[in-house]
């Protein structure tokens, strides 16, 4: 059997919700959190050992033996927790720099791509999963005063997401006066 469908463990995690941010543990036999969330037979996840807090901060934080969290709800999910890739799960990738917005948020890191596409509209056309890894990953919420925090990977929730990927901003490539130029791949392919 597969090294990613082994005994049955603990993940720690943290969600951040439309209004809450939720830090607790996942029981299950994944190891990857994109995994955890993209693979749930139900529309919730079972969290254990949870803490929340209002995004706001001004309430004191609740603690919990058990909580059942809307994964609809969950704008992103991050770990801190080097895993190690599975090579029987691996697929070529294409690793491209992205800003993910899922407001109020803004995460920004890297994006990984099926490889094979042609160009970057294609990839981004083949994107599918419920959850999306960004890895090297930074988020901040200014509205929110929340100033950026890194993560090594942040599962961004793909229904809620506007993309931006192989992004620059305006006045930082010569010669360009606008969001549209010359393919963004042009030279990587």
């Amino acid at each position: 059997m597969f090294a990613a469908f082994s005994d049955l463990g603990r993940v720690e995690l943290t969600l951040y919700t439309d209004s809450l941010i939720v830090r607790g543990g996942v029981r299950t036999r994944q190891h990857r959190v994109s995994d955890i969330l993209n693979l749930s037979e139900t529309p919730y996840l079972v969290l254990e050992g949870v803490t929340v807090t209002e995004l706001d901060g001004r309430t004191e934080p609740i603690t919990a033996d058990v909580a059942q969290i809307n994964l609809d709800a969950v704008l992103f999910a991050v770990v801190d927790t080097p895993v190690a890739p599975s090579p029987e799960l691996r697929a070529p990738k294409m690793q491209r720099g992205a800003i993910i917005s899922v407001p109020p948020f803004r995460v920004t890191g890297t994006l990984h791509l099926l490889a094979g596409s042609t160009n970057l509209r294609e990839a981004l056309t083949d994107l599918t999963g419920r959850f999306l890894p960004v890895t090297d990953a930074e988020f901040q919420a200014k509205a929110l005063g929340l100033d950026p925090q890194p993560a090594l990977m942040v599962a961004v929730n793909h229904q809620r997401a506007h993309i931006l990927a192989q992004y620059s901003h305006l006045g930082d490539r010569p010669g360009e006066s606008g969001p549209a130029a010359a393919d963004p791949w042009e030279g990587t392919r």
